[in-house]
Parts: C-alpha cells; structure tokens; sequence
C-alpha cells in the first residue's frame, strides 16, 4: 500500500508541472516517473517503504536522463539545417527521443534505382558535414528506404548502398568514418502508399539522425 502511495504522489508531482513544458521537457518528465515507479518497485520487492522510497528517488534520476540529450548545441544544428533547406522539400525535425532528424526526399537524392547522390543533395550535405564538424560530440545514423517496385532482393542492397553513399560523402568532407552507422530498410518502412506515384516518390529517401549523449557526471 505505501509502495503505491510513493508511486502516485512521484507521478501527481512530475506530471502536475507538464502543462507548460515543452515536448523535450515532457518527455524528461515522463521518463522520470516511468524510472520513479520502476524503483519504487524494486525497492519495495527488496524491502519496505523506505526501501520503495529510496527505490523512487534513484528511480527518478535515471529516468530523467534517458534517451539523448538535447542541448544548444543541437537547437542550433535544427537552426541552421532549418535555414539551408528552406524551399528544398527537406524535412528537420526533433524527435521524441531528442535526436535531430533530416528527411530528404528522392527527387534531391537519388535516382530511380540509384545509389549515386545527385547533384541538388550535395550543397545540403555539404552545410551537414559543417555542423557535425562543428560538433564532435555528435553521432550520425543514415537510413536509406526505397518504394515497394521491384523484389526485396533489389530493394534492400538498394537502401543500404543510398546510406553508404550519403555516409562516404560526409567523410570525404571530414566527418570521422567511425561517428557514422548506415541501414538500409528497403520498401518495408514506408510513410505513404506506394499505389501512387506521388506516395512511392515520397517513400524513396533516406533519414539521417544526430544524436547528442548525455554528460556523464563524474
């Protein structure tokens, strides 16, 4: 009984302020109770209502530094790809997880059954290189997709050799190899119907996503 009464005052307290918080804040919040119930839980299964105090408060901490951190070194990244994409189709955006993620759409990047950049990506990619250069601290993850023509057996080399191709034009603008994963998930992650030609243009892109760890206190 104390357990769940630690447990609903943790999330009365967390979640009364989330009203006039922003997205990221929220999610903090949310992380905290998630971490707040979890350790009070397992302090409780260890023991009694200190133990489940205890267990909510250590609970909490963790819960609020999950995922990425969103710093201002991150909101200037969104600025400025914000700023060099205006009018290009391309979509920047913070997601829930507080990474940065860039949308680019197939008719910047890449032919129909292509991997070779084409060459109204390159001045997107070029001002990218710049930002992530201009924050080491960053990591780089590169998705290539393509829309449901043709097999599985075209489509997902297809999508891994559009991630590679975008990875090997930021490292020949300098960003370190190692700072940069690619997947490729073929026609099987789509965001529109590929029944229609303007749904199968829609689904031919690749997704990037920067990722700023957290500071690990000392």
């Amino acid at each position: 009984m104390q357990r769940k009464i630690i447990i609903a005052v943790t999330a009365g307290i967390i979640f009364s302020g989330c009203a006039n918080m922003s997205e990221t804040q929220r999610s903090s919040a949310q992380g905290a109770f998630a971490g707040a119930a979890a350790g009070a839980l397992i302090g409780g299964l260890a023991g009694d209502g200190k133990g489940a105090a205890i267990g909510a408060a250590a609970g909490t901490a963790a819960g609020a530094l999950a995922g990425y951190a969103w710093s201002r070194h991150m909101e200037e990244q969104k600025r400025q790809m914000e700023t060099v994409t205006a009018g290009t189709g391309v979509q920047v955006s913070q997601t829930a997880d507080n990474r940065l993620k860039l949308e680019i759409p197939s008719d910047i990047t890449f032919d129909t059954g292509r991997a070779e950049i084409k060459s109204g990506m390159r001045p997107i990619l070029d001002s990218f290189a710049t930002s992530l250069l201009q924050n080491p601290n960053t990591l780089v993850s590169i998705i290539g997709h393509t829309d449901s023509s043709g097999t599985d057996a075209i489509n997902n080399p297809l999508s891994v050799n559009r991630a590679a191709s975008t990875r090997d034009y930021l490292v020949q603008r300098g960003v370190p190899y190692q700072r940069i994963q690619i997947d490729g998930r073929g026609s099987h992650s789509p965001v529109a119907s590929n029944d229609t030609p303007s749904g199968r243009a829609m689904n031919r892109r690749v997704e990037i996503y920067v990722a700023e760890q957290p500071v690990q206190q000392q």
